[in-house]
């Protein structure tokens, strides 16, 4: 053993290799072909909770931008495509989408 040369590599340094690598594969994935097909139980298909509450907001604070004319679109497993775009006013008064609890404002007057 007196001519042994070189340095060996501990455990610890070739799992840390493995899981850098498997890391990398996952970002690289991730990236190319979309997080959402990678990872479809993190990202949830609904979103209809978050646009009732940037709707209540939008009518408690009366803003008429974020109410009446900012874009949104409704994510649900039951709509056509899987989501519609619209703003809160369409969503609020369109009989269709009343089954997702968004409210109308009654503080806010929307021209459309």
């Amino acid at each position: 053993m007196q001519n042994k040369r070189g340095q060996e590599l501990s455990t610890n340094a070739i799992i840390m290799i493995i899981i850098g690598i498997i890391v990398l594969v996952v970002l690289v994935l991730g990236f190319t072909i979309g997080w959402n097909k990678l990872l479809p139980f993190v990202f949830s298909s609904n979103n209809v909770e978050n646009i009732k509450t940037a709707c209540s907001l939008a009518c408690s604070t009366a803003n008429t931008y974020d109410f009446c004319s900012a874009p949104r679109t409704l994510k649900a497993e039951d709509l056509p495509d899987g989501e519609k775009k619209g703003n809160c006013f369409f969503f609020a008064t369109e009989p269709d989408y009343s089954k997702y609890g968004i409210a109308p404002c009654s503080g806010i007057t929307c021209t459309q």
